[in-house]
């Protein structure tokens, strides 16, 4: 499928770009990107901190006191939970939300994202590149351009410096790296933009 190249600095736009049907033709499936945004944000979860119960604390288990006459409760370990210092009764468990999933599932998830934007939603330029690389200047270009809402601009090895530097105030324009693409991102913001670099550097990471 061929595409219109814009210039994201609002001038002329620079023909056309092919785009791969292997990348950006497939048909979208609910159940295959909703098991990858899932792999995603469970991978996000950091470990769930244990609490440290009787058998965990550094206390001594000797009976420290006698069993009757004491005028106390009869206590054989100082690492009972009534005691200060002692094991917590019950405490959480340590806990990990790391899945897995096959490399050709998060593959095929990130192929039907890029598709399902190709259909309504991407739009390629030619490169980042600003000659005056200010917040108040891009956010006129993007306006210009109709790139309103949540944008996700995604370049090709490095994200231009000038660019990133300007949208780090905008609310709403997130910028990545091609190898930073995922299924998540891309789904969660209104518009994907691509530059000419991105779009090889995604072909050339699926057909390589």
């Amino acid at each position: 499928m061929k595409i219109k190249v814009q210039n994201i600095a609002g001038g002329k736009a620079s023909g056309e770009v092919e785009l791969s049907d292997d990348v950006f033709g497939i048909e979208p499936r609910a159940d295959i990107l909703h098991r990858v945004v899932t792999w995603q944000l469970e991978n996000r979860r950091g470990t769930a901190r244990p609490t440290r119960e009787r058998s965990d604390v550094a206390r001594t288990g000797k009976k420290f006191g006698r069993q009757k006459g004491g005028g106390t409760a009869r206590h054989g370990d100082r690492a009972a939970p009534v005691f200060i210092g002692g094991g917590k009764a019950h405490g959480a468990r340590k806990r990990d939300f790391e899945q897995s999933l096959n490399k050709k599932v998060r593959a095929l998830g990130l192929k039907m994202a890029l598709s399902t934007k190709a259909k309504s939603g991407l739009v390629v330029v030619d490169s980042l590149e600003l000659k005056d690389a200010k917040t108040k200047a891009l956010k006129g270009h993007l306006t210009a351009a109709g790139l309103t809402g949540k944008v996700l601009v995604i370049d090709g090895e490095q994200v231009d410096a000038g660019f990133k530097k300007a949208a780090g105030n905008l609310p709403g324009i997130n910028v990545l790296p091609a190898i930073g693409a995922n299924v998540y991102d891309i789904l969660n913001h209104d518009t994907l933009v691509l530059t000419k670099a991105a779009v090889e550097k995604l072909e050339a990471r699926f057909n390589g």
